[in-house]
């Protein structure tokens, strides 16, 4: 139904994107059916990485159309912590300094946060 990764250009490490399987391009597209799968794991997903990666909440967001980089429905899940330099809507994007050693290590701990709160993600 829906796939999870770790976006490349993070605002921080532990930034994830959740997109459907199925091609839908903005939110206003996703048929009825599909959005409480959806955002159950969008849900999911918003408890699972400030887990895994010790923050102390989550920014979940998405866009439709305006500033949307790629015309497929994804939901941003960006880890938070107070006064962590993020304000607004400027999302100044960086890289895994540790590079994709310091993504897989980040990618299974979420992973085990989402095995660990009722099984893993479709």
């Amino acid at each position: 139904m829906a796939v999870g990764f770790l976006d490349v250009r993070p605002v921080f490490p532990g930034h994830v994107l959740l997109v459907p399987r199925e091609h839908h391009e903005t939110l206003p597209d996703l048929p009825p059916a599909l959005l409480e799968p959806f955002f159950e794991r969008t849900q999911r997903l918003a408890a699972a990485v400030p887990a895994a990666m010790g923050a102390t909440g989550s920014f979940v967001a998405m866009n439709n159309l305006v500033s949307q980089s790629v015309p497929h429905l994804h939901v941003h899940v960006v880890p938070r912590r107070p006064k962590d330099g993020l304000r607004g809507f400027f999302w100044p994007r960086s890289k895994y300094e540790g590079g994709d050693d310091e993504m897989a290590d980040v990618a299974s701990s979420i992973r085990a946060q989402l095995r660990d709160s009722s099984g893993s993600m479709p």
